[in-house]
């Protein structure tokens, strides 16, 4: 027969589960995800990937301001849902986790409890972790410290970067997400609480920032490689170099590159036929891939046919 489900979530990750539940033996009965609001340079209004979706399939849709709302608590209590399912979506208020009587899931794309907060997907690289996995949990009054119900892991490898690792989670997160579904269905699932470990402190991973995506050329350059895959293709590590002649600052984003083990003489840019070398701490790090300020994402050697490296020096 199949659960009464009210689904919430925004981006692409989330679309994706809304089409695999919406296509499965569960039933939803509606669809929840943030407010229209104007991006980019044109201001173009834009909707959230989990709108078009629901749109597409066709759902009923609600985008409040405010998840407290009376209007819209009492609409989402009319509904009489069996259960709300949460997936890449804003905290909820108590007074709506508590509505449908088999309680609010949601599904998170990390091992939980490692990595909670806005991020787990760019994090478990930028760690150095070598596997990750997805967790789906009951919600409760603290962020992502609800029971587990069930986890699938995932392996990271060194050529891991964040959207290959997405990529590879949208299948297996359906399935686990589908697989919860049907277990609640039959109360065959038992919840596991979150306990914590004597002496482990378990890392997390917050929303990324101006300050946490900057490349620190200081470190060494396997911290530098991680936190390039880990944030590649979105939003994308950035570092700042100065115009030696005009000696202004400019933002560029870094989407690619290797590790060359090879002493630095001094700190330089330099650069090889296809290559931006920038010295780290224990060798360079090769650019592959770059974004100059203003300008479309390119190859280092595109970059460097219109650009000479000796311009340019490290801030």
């Amino acid at each position: 027969m199949g659960l009464r489900i009210v689904f919430m979530g925004t981006p692409q990750f989330a679309s994706y589960m809304l089409e695999r539940l919406n296509a499965s033996s569960h039933e939803v009965v509606g669809v929840v995800t943030v407010a229209d609001k104007p991006a980019g340079r044109g201001q173009k209004v834009r909707e959230s990937d989990v709108k078009k979706i629901a749109q597409s399939i066709p759902l009923p849709i609600w985008q409040p301001l405010s998840l407290k709302e009376e209007g819209f608590v009492r609409e989402l209590e009319a509904l009489k849902a069996d259960l709300f399912v949460v997936v890449a979506f804003r905290m909820l208020p108590e007074v709506i986790w508590r509505i449908p009587k088999r309680g609010t899931i949601n599904l998170h794309a990390s091992l939980l409890p490692e990595f909670r907060g806005a991020a787990p997907i760019n994090w478990a690289i930028i760690a150095g972790e070598s596997e990750t996995g997805l967790s789906t949990f009951y919600i409760n009054d603290r962020i992502d410290e609800g029971p587990i119900l069930l986890q699938k892991s995932l392996e990271i490898s060194e050529k891991t970067t964040a959207g290959t690792l997405h990529d590879a989670m949208l299948p297996l997160g359906a399935s686990l997400l589908l697989e919860t579904l049907d277990g609640i269905e039959k109360q065959s699932l038992k919840e596991n609480p979150q306990q914590p470990i004597e002496g482990k402190t378990f890392r997390l991973a917050p929303k990324l920032n101006k300050s946490n995506t900057r490349l620190d050329f200081n470190e060494d350059i396997q911290a530098i490689d991680r936190k390039v895959r880990g944030l590649s293709p979105y939003p994308g590590a950035y570092c700042e170099w100065m115009h030696v002649e005009r000696q202004t600052a400019s933002t560029f984003k870094v989407f690619s590159g290797k590790m060359i083990a090879e002493e630095p003489k001094d700190r330089r840019l330099r650069s090889d036929s296809d290559h931006i070398l920038v010295p780290c701490r224990n060798g360079y790090y090769a650019i592959s891939e770059i974004q100059a300020e203003g300008k479309k994402r390119m190859s280092a050697k595109a970059f460097l046919a219109g650009n000479r490296i000796t311009d340019w020096e490290l801030l």
